[in-house]
């Protein structure tokens, strides 16, 4: 399954590794889900995941972060994105997860804030999914 990972998993994955978050990780390097991303979301997870904050509660110095989000690039497919339905959300912030989504052909945006993105992503084919959810479909 093509996906995209909303920041806030791809943090949740590196401050909590024991949960669902992190088992997509895992999943995605078995090769059982497909990560697909934009140059917007890579630069996002390097400025988020760099934070004091979440390094801190993850226990990690900043070279290790850099690791880090750098095997999450790694695994992902870049897609180019094309701006061509802006604006379509809330949050200006969330706007290059959905070109991703739509641009990747991805099945879904998988995230922990599924108000944010609200019912656009059903109009391009694409659910919305937090990590537990994605996982069950997965028969994880």
């Amino acid at each position: 399954m093509r996906c995209v990972l909303d920041t806030n998993v791809v943090v949740t994955a590196m401050r909590s590794p024991a949960g669902a978050s992190a088992a997509l990780l895992m999943e995605a390097r078995r090769g059982g889900v497909t990560l697909i991303g934009n140059i917007g979301l890579a630069l996002e997870y390097e400025a988020v995941c760099g934070l004091a904050e979440h390094r801190l509660a993850a226990g990690l110095d900043p070279s290790q972060t850099e690791l880090f989000v750098h095997a999450v690039l790694a695994m992902m497919e870049p897609v180019e994105t094309h701006f061509l339905w802006r604006p379509q959300l809330r949050d200006p912030g969330d706007e290059f997860v959905l070109e991703a989504a739509v641009n990747g052909r991805a099945a879904a945006i998988v995230t922990f804030n599924q108000r944010d993105f609200g019912a656009v992503p059903a109009t391009f084919g694409i659910e919305v999914l937090k990590p537990n959810e994605l996982l069950r479909r997965l028969g994880r």
